[in-house]
């Protein structure tokens, strides 16, 4: 009998998970249909809009050395046809659409920057961290959905970007987000499991992840993703959170997670190396720069976090 699984959400690690903060914007699906109520929003002179590409914006800092989104009124965006998305409104009304192009338009200022989500994430408010992941997660599913998975035409931007239809059979599409897990592992020991996968620079450890396989249960899928890429074997799980994570279309479900088994043997294939922590032992790797931590905008992080007792040390690059 596997054993039980604890769901409970009140109690992460210090510091919050990056791109869940409550971004103060309402979708407001209800308008996505409404083509006069989207023009009229469109037209608006409150309107504001930035372009992505390729999963980047442009960033800007403050006066005040904050970082913002780099927003225009709509009515200086530049050119665009069908790739518009409407992303929703804050409190004073404001509706904010986001412009997919194959480049990002220069600034005649030359202080704004080009940036990705693991970068930019790190220093937005929650606002513009959450416009910015909605409209990265829209772009990709954009590019690499184009085609109807049915009959194979050519399919159309509908819903202000949150569908794509075939002409040819009628069906529609929708975004796709890809379930996977990510957990930390702790042993009897309170030592906990981290891993390099094989693709990653020497010295960087993680915590284990993977995705949920058709016909699968979360907490299952935690319980075989460890078991195949280390052999090692989990008994309770944990729910921690969650963090949309487009990169292109995932949604990390965190957990912890007690492992019954300590004996390492890793797949070779997704996990080159792995080891088991103490506190002390993963102080003293991160002092000697034996052990890279994860990159801090990632669920990963906190997850760590909550079990070592304190912030990890801060990396310049992912």
């Amino acid at each position: 009998m596997e054993a039980p699984v604890t769901t409970r959400t009140d109690h992460i690690a210090d510091r919050p998970v990056s791109l869940t903060a409550p971004s103060g914007i309402n979708r407001a699906a209800h308008h996505r249909l409404d083509e006069a109520w989207l023009a009229a929003a469109w037209s608006h002179p409150s309107t504001r809009c930035f372009v992505v590409s390729g999963g980047q914006v442009l960033i800007d800092e403050t006066a005040d050395g904050s970082t913002e989104l780099v927003m225009t009124p709509s009515f200086e965006a530049p050119l665009t046809e069908a790739h518009r998305y409407f992303l929703g409104t804050d409190e004073d009304g404001v509706s904010y659409f986001a412009l997919q192009k194959d480049s990002l338009p220069g600034r005649m200022d030359d202080s704004a920057r080009p940036a990705g989500l693991r970068e930019a994430g790190l220093f937005l408010s929650s606002r513009d961290a959450g416009l910015m992941v909605h409209a990265v997660a829209l772009e990709n599913w954009q590019r690499l959905h184009r085609f109807c998975s049915r009959c194979g035409e050519r399919t159309v931007i509908a819903a202000a970007g949150h569908i794509r239809r075939c002409p040819a059979c009628g069906a529609e599409h929708y975004p796709r987000t890809d379930p996977a897990v990510i957990m930390a592992v702790v042993d009897q020991h309170d030592r906990i499991l981290l891993g390099r996968q094989v693709h990653w620079p020497e010295g960087r450890f993680s915590t284990l992840a993977g995705f949920v396989e058709p016909g699968e249960a979360i907490e299952q899928s935690v319980r075989r993703e460890v078991h195949e890429e280390v052999g090692i074997s989990v008994g309770e799980v944990e729910y921690i959170a969650s963090q949309p994570w487009p990169f292109p279309s995932s949604l990390m479900l965190g957990f912890f997670a007690r492992a019954t088994s300590t004996d390492i043997t890793v797949d070779g294939d997704e996990i080159h190396e792995a080891r088991w922590f103490s506190r002390e032992e993963l102080d003293a790797a991160f002092e000697s720069g034996e052990v890279l931590p994860p990159y801090g905008i990632s669920i990963a992080a906190r997850l760590i976090e909550r079990w070592y007792g304190k912030p990890l040390p801060t990396r310049s690059v992912f």
